[in-house]
């Protein structure tokens, strides 16, 4: 694992400590997570973040969105409708504007909206930007979530540390557009592109 990969890990950690939220990471089956790497075309980093840090029960929470990030076992079930069909990659993209090169690694807990890495993407660093699109509409509108899955893990652990202090559960729109202010100017100086995407703003 690069440093920036462990380090990002590490903040997110912290932050579900200092929330003192529910979190299991586990480390990854090799064999599976070897799988998901050729089936799914998985980049280095996310597949060095499942076999250190296997989310099986990881919620990040905030006023604004909840992101359930999706556990080695589950991912290949999670493509299904997606960029499976009957557990084989679609040849072209979908009516709605699915592409095979999209893979779903989370999910909103409020909406239900898929968080996907964009591998056709992948850079040199073995990384690739995270994208999220509204569910239940004609065709798929990509928002940029993050330059890459590394800044992914920064802006959920940024997630998790501004909304210390708020009630998750009032539902109260005026906390929403608190947290969201806040939030904005940090976001801003940790990626540039997600901040003007307007996704977590």
């Amino acid at each position: 694992m690069d440093t920036d990969l462990s380090e990002s890990l590490s903040a997110l950690r912290e932050a579900f400590e200092k929330r003192k939220l529910p979190r299991t990471f586990q480390k990854g089956d090799e064999d599976l997570v070897g799988l998901l790497g050729s089936r799914l075309r998985l980049p280095r980093r996310y597949r060095e973040f499942l076999l250190a840090a296997n989310p099986r029960d990881c919620e990040v929470r905030s006023p604004a969105e909840s992101v359930r990030l999706l556990a080695a076992e589950d991912l290949l079930g999670e493509q299904e409708g997606y960029g499976l069909e009957s557990g084989e990659p679609i040849g072209e993209p979908r009516k709605n504007g699915w592409k095979k090169s999209w893979v779903v690694i989370a999910h909103s807990t409020m909406l239900g909206d898929p968080y996907f890495l964009d591998v056709s993407l992948a850079d040199a660093e073995g990384d690739c930007p995270v994208f999220s699109a509204m569910s239940g509409t004609e065709q798929w509108q990509p928002r940029l979530c993050a330059s890459n899955f590394v800044t992914f893990l920064r802006i959920l652990a940024l997630a998790l540390d501004v909304g210390r202090g708020f009630n998750l559960d009032s539902g109260d729109y005026e906390d929403e557009e608190v947290y969201r202010e806040t939030l904005a100017p940090r976001l801003k100086q940790l990626d540039p592109a997600a901040h003007k995407a307007g996704h977590w703003t």
